[in-house]
């Protein structure tokens, strides 16, 4: 491949970064957004539950930090395409900064469903509690895919 034809390697490294961290921020907005406003519908009815449900809130916060860490290391490998930054490594980034954002958004919508559901539940019967967190944990590790996967694209680069 000619150096001329990479020239926009580097838009689709950049768009990649972007779409990561701004996807997975939507994500973790919605996350924080449902379930922040369970938890003071919530506290209403039941005040000395808010400690214990706030793990939605700070695991829908998690998924805004994957976006992050592959937006920064998509970030680091950018350079211009004069300086041997390919077509292919610009599609790399791409993948790699839609996977994590694409998951990020779908593990924060998850997040705030179930959190919603599961902040309502405890704050009635705080016996069911165990079960909401697996719920989470399972929600949460979706995002986690997704970084890995980033992570695993972002050193593909040859």
């Amino acid at each position: 491949m000619d150096k001329k034809d990479a020239i926009y390697g580097p838009f689709f490294g950049v768009f990649g970064a972007s779409a990561g961290m701004i996807l997975s921020a939507f994500g973790a907005a919605y996350g924080t957004w449902k379930a922040g406003s369970a938890i003071s519908a919530a506290t209403v009815i039941a005040p000395h539950v808010i400690m214990k449900t706030l793990i939605p809130v700070v695991m829908s916060s998690i998924i805004a930090i994957y976006g992050l860490i592959a937006s920064i290391l998509i970030i680091d490998g950018i350079k211009p395409s004069v300086e041997g930054y390919t077509m292919y490594t610009g599609f790399l980034h791409l993948g790699s900064g839609l996977t994590v954002g694409v998951t990020g958004l779908g593990a924060g919508y998850a997040l705030g469903i179930a959190g919603e559901a599961g902040v309502r539940a405890v704050a009635q019967e705080s016996s069911i509690y165990v079960g909401f967190l697996l719920i989470l944990i399972f929600a949460e590790v979706l995002g986690l895919y997704g970084l890995i996967v980033a992570l695993i694209l972002t050193t593909k680069i040859i």
